[in-house]
C-alpha cells in the first residue's frame, strides 16, 4: 500500500517540548493556556509534581514563552488563536526568564555539585548574554568571578534587583536524584547531608529562598514526588504545593473531551478503520483514569498525554492499533522505579503494599503533600509516593481513608512485572521462550491445561515461607501478574466486576489479534493446608456457580467477540493445585 501523504494535516508534537517550534510549524496543540490566569492568582512559588510523561517540560515552555520580555513581539504568533492570546494578563512578557533543568545534570550524590556548579554555570552565563541590553555593563564579568552555583544565583539576582528587573525561575526535574537515593541505604545517608544542615544543594535552595525577597518575583518547580522538596525546605517553605488541588487537576494530560476532539480532527485528514467512539472504548483502558484531586473524583480523569500522542501517530501511520499498546520509553521510566519493589519489602512481611494493592484492588491510605526520605517506608508515605508516580489514581474514599487503585493497564502490567521480579528474586529466571509458546497454545489451540499447570508449577517453586503465610493473597497475586504477562489478554480480576465473583477473566485482545481463537473466565479458590478435605470440594462447587453465573454477563458476552469462552475452575490447597477443571 502506498503510503498516503496529506500535506495539510497537522503533525503531532510526540515527545516535543519546545513550545515556540510546535507553534510556528503549526503541529497539534492542545490549549491548556487557559491555566495561565489561575497560576498567575496561585501563590508566586508555585511547585507542581505530575507523573512522567506527563507534559511537565512542555507547560514551562509554554509559560517561559509567554513571560518572557524577549518573546513580546512573537505573541501573536505563538499565542494569537489560543485563549491566552485572546484574554492576555497584565504579566505577560514582563520578566527575564532563568529556566533550570536538572534532568541534565549528570554525577552522583557524591559529586552533585560539580554536575549542578557546570549546569548552572552555563545557563547563567546563557542569561547575562540573552538579557545584556538590560543588566549593567559589568554583569558578565562580575558572573565569572564568583564560584559556584550557591554563590552565582546570589550574585545573580541582586544584579537584576539593582537593575530593576525581575525573574521569573522556573526548575525542570528538580528532584532528578530522588530516585538514586531512595534505591540503596548508602546514598540516602549521603542525600540526607547535601539535604539538610550544611549542605550544598540544601544551600542552592536557601538562596533561592533569598531570591524571592529582591529580584525573584516568581518561581515554578516541577518534579516527580514531593520527597526531596520536603527535605530542603524543612524550617522554610519556599511554595505552595498545588499538585493535589481541584483547580489544576486537568492542567496537564489530556481530558477525554480533548482526546475525543483530537481524534475526530485526525478521522477527517487520514484513513480511519475505527470510528472515534470505537477508538476511545480501545485507549480508555490503556491510559485514562489518572485523578489527581480527591475533589474531582466521579468528574474528569485525564488521560497520559504521551500515551495517546504515541498511539495517536502510530494510528494515523498504519491505519491500525499499535501491536505494542505501551512505548518502550514508558517501561524505561518504571524501570527507574525498582526502587519501590525494594522499599516494599521492607514492611513487615504480611504488608507488602504491592501484593495487597494487586490482589484486593485497592489500597487506603493518607496523601501526604510532604514527607522526608528516610521516612518513605511509613505505609502512608509509600502510599502516596506510588500515588505521586503515576502507579496509583484516586478512587473516592473507604471507611474515612482515600481509596486508592491502579489508574489502567499499562501501570498494572508495570506492578505485575515488578511483583514477579520479587517473587523471582532467587534468579529462578521464568523461562521467556516456555512463557511465549504456551500463551500461544492457549489463545490459538485452547490448551488451558498445560498453562495453568505452568503457573501451579512456576508458584509452588517460588513460594517462599513468607509468600505461604499470605496464602490467598499470594496466590491470587502471583497468579494475576503471570496471566497478565499474556500478550493476548489482558486479564480483568473481580474488583473490576460488578456481578457475583470472578476471579480473572482473560479477555481477547481481539482488536490486536483478530484470529484468536479462545476466551476464558478463570475462578480461582483458596483453601488453606489445614482446612479438611471436604472444603475443596465445597470451593470447587462455588466456583462452578460463579463461573457460570459470570459467563452470563453482558460485559464477557461484548468481550469474548468470535473467541470460544472456556470456564475453568481452579482449587487451590496451600501451595497445590488439587482441581483445575474446565466446566
Amino acid at each position: 500500500m502506498e503510503q498516503l501523504i496529506f500535506p495539510d494535516r497537522k503533525r503531532l508534537p510526540y515527545g516535543m517540548m519546545n513550545f515556540a517550534l510546535i507553534r510556528r510549524e503549526d503541529y497539534y496543540y492542545v490549549d491548556k493556556t487557559h491555566f495561565i490566569p489561575l497560576i498567575e492568582q496561585a501563590d508566586r512559588f508555585f511547585f507542581f509534581i505530575r507523573p512522567r510523561r506527563f507534559g511537565k517540560s512542555l507547560t514551562l515552555n509554554l509559560l517561559q514563552h509567554y513571560y518572557d520580555m524577549y518573546t513580546r513581539d512573537k505573541f501573536d504568533e505563538l499565542f494569537g488563536d489560543l485563549y491566552i492570546g485572546k484574554h492576555p494578563t497584565p504579566e505577560r512578557n514582563s520578566y527575564l526568564v532563568l529556566y533550570l533543568n536538572f534532568s541534565g545534570i549528570t554525577g552522583e550524590l557524591n559529586d552533585y555539585r560539580k554536575g549542578l556548579d557546570a549546569h548552572c554555570s552555563i545557563t547563567f552565563e546563557n542569561f547575562c548574554q540573552k538579557y545584556i541590553d538590560l543588566l549593567p555593563q559589568e554583569t558578565l564579568e562580575g558572573l565569572r568571578a564568583v564560584n559556584g552555583a550557591v554563590e552565582q544565583i546570589d550574585y545573580l539576582y541582586q544584579i537584576c534587583e539593582r537593575a530593576g528587573q525581575k525573574i521569573y525561575l522556573f526548575i525542570d526535574e528538580y528532584d532528578h536524584f530522588t530516585n538514586a537515593i531512595l534505591s540503596n541505604a548508602e546514598s540516602l545517608h549521603r542525600y540526607t547531608d547535601e539535604t539538610h544542615g550544611e549542605g550544598y544543594l540544601r544551600a542552592f535552595f536557601n538562596k533561592v529562598k533569598a531570591g524571592t525577597y529582591s529580584s525573584i518575583e516568581r518561581c515554578f518547580i516541577t518534579g516527580v514526588s514531593p520527597v526531596t522538596m520536603d527535605d530542603l525546605t524543612s524550617g522554610f517553605n519556599i511554595g505552595t504545593n498545588y499538585s493535589l488541588s481541584p483547580e489544576f487537576n486537568q492542567m496537564m494530560g489530556f481530558t477525554e473531551e480533548e482526546v475525543h476532539e483530537m481524534l475526530t480532527y485526525y478521522s477527517t485528514t487520514s484513513p480511519f478503520s475505527h470510528t472515534v467512539d470505537e477508538l476511545i472504548e480501545i485507549m480508555k483502558p490503556w491510559y485514562d483514569n489518572y485523578c489527581f484531586a480527591q475533589e474531582c473524583y466521579g468528574e474528569t480523569t485525564m488521560y497520559n498525554s504521551n500515551m495517546v500522542l504515541y498511539f495517536v501517530k502510530n494510528y494515523i501511520m498504519r491505519g491500525k492499533v499499535p501491536k505494542n499498546m505501551i512505548e518502550s520509553n514508558i517501561r524505561i521510566d518504571y524501570e527507574k522505579l525498582r526502587m519501590l519493589i525494594r522499599k516494599d519489602k521492607e514492611f513487615a512481611h504480611d504488608a507488602s503494599i504491592i501484593q495487597t494493592l494487586v490482589s484486593q484492588g485497592y489500597i487506603t491510605g493518607d496523601l501526604k503533600d510532604g514527607f522526608p526520605a528516610v521516612s518513605i517506608t511509613n505505609p502512608d508515605n509509600f502510599i502516596s509516593l506510588l500515588y505521586y508516580f503515576g502507579m496509583l489514581t484516586i478512587s473516592g474514599t473507604y471507611k474515612g481513608k482515600t481509596k486508592l487503585t491502579i489508574p489502567n493497564i499499562v501501570v498494572q502490567e508495570q506492578l505485575y512485572t515488578y511483583l514477579l521480579n520479587t517473587y523471582n528474586e532467587a534468579e529462578l529466571s521464568f523461562s521467556s521462550y516456555e512463557k511465549n509458546e504456551l500463551a500461544s497454545a492457549l489463545a490459538y489451540d485452547g490448551d488451558w491445561q498445560t498453562y495453568f499447570g505452568y503457573i501451579a508449577d512456576c508458584l509452588k517453586r517460588y513460594a517462599s515461607q513468607r509468600d505461604k503465610q499470605k496464602g490467598e493473597y499470594f496466590v491470587h497475586g502471583f497468579t494475576l501478574a503471570m496471566t497478565a504477562q499474556n500478550r493476548f489478554y489482558r486479564p480483568i480480576s473481580e474488583q473490576d466486576t460488578q456481578a457475583g465473583y470472578v476471579d480473572i477473566f482473560l479477555c481477547p485482545m481481539l482488536e490486536i489479534y483478530s484470529d484468536m481463537k479462545h476466551s476464558y473466565i478463570v475462578e480461582l479458590k483458596y483453601a488453606k493446608y489445614k482446612d479438611p478435605e471436604g472444603r475443596v470440594e465445597e470451593l470447587r462447587q462455588e466456583a462452578i456457580a460463579q463461573a457460570n453465573r459470570y459467563a452470563d454477563t453482558e460485559i464477557v458476552r461484548r468481550a469474548v467477540g468470535t473467541t470460544q469462552l472456556h470456564k475453568i475452575v481452579v482449587v487451590y490447597k496451600g501451595m497445590d493445585m488439587p482441581v483445575c477443571e474446565e466446566i
